[in-house]
């Protein structure tokens, strides 16, 4: 298995994840953002950010503190791609973050490929997940990642079972789920959209960084 866990052991760690936070949901705190999600870029490589909400149906459903949702492009008509960020100040039984995995497929849409692209940032480097979705003759590029409690994680189980240990052992289980979404044209079109969702991220890290609460 590709993740370091043992399959034999992931079901009974995902069973003892809800159990575990809810028996630490008195002593966990939210914490607040340092700056509000708006301060993330509003143009990056020369494309300019129109902000969407998201309806309070859905934002009951996935249940974040905050979000972002700005399409980047030419117009509000014509999307090169869009970012989200969705940001829980506390997680517990039942309001936790929701995995791309889960959410995305849908309406016709399917997954053909999930990977792992390495983006190189100011100190080394971070692995995001690198998921391709078609629905007849469309495509889309996505890549997200958790960032949160002064890391960055896109293994699902090690986010699990970090927010499990943090939330045990500081009583924190802050965390923002980030999503680059990138309509293809065709499939010859996916290096250049790697290499837009790459700039992007190389964008959206440092900022998320600083918008961010310490975690020591």
């Amino acid at each position: 298995m590709k993740y370091g866990v043992p399959s034999s052991v992931v079901p009974t760690l995902l069973m003892g994840l809800g159990a575990l936070l809810l028996l630490g949901v008195n002593r966990q705190r939210a914490v607040p953002l340092r700056a509000p999600l708006t301060t993330m870029p509003s143009e990056i490589q020369g494309y300019r950010g129109h902000d969407r909400a998201i309806s309070p149906e859905e934002q009951q459903v996935a249940g974040m503190s905050q979000y972002l949702l700005r399409d980047f492009g030419s117009s509000p008509e014509k999307v090169a791609f869009s970012l989200y960020v969705g940001y829980y100040e506390r997680q517990t039984q039942g309001r936790t973050i929701h995995s791309p995995r889960n959410c995305l497929p849908g309406a016709g849409w399917e997954p053909i490929g999930i990977s792992y692209q390495i983006i190189p940032v100011e100190d080394g480097r971070v692995t995001v997940q690198r998921y391709l979705l078609g629905k007849g003759n469309q495509r889309a590029l996505v890549y997200y990642w958790y960032q949160g409690r002064g890391r960055i994680s896109s293994n699902e189980y090690k986010v699990k079972l970090e927010l499990l240990r943090d939330a045990a052992l500081t009583g924190r289980s802050e965390e923002a789920l980030v999503r680059i979404v990138l309509p293809l044209d065709t499939p010859a079109s996916e290096p250049a959209a790697d290499s837009l969702a790459a700039q992007v991220a190389l964008a959206v890290i440092p900022a998320m960084n600083r918008a961010l609460p310490s975690f020591r």
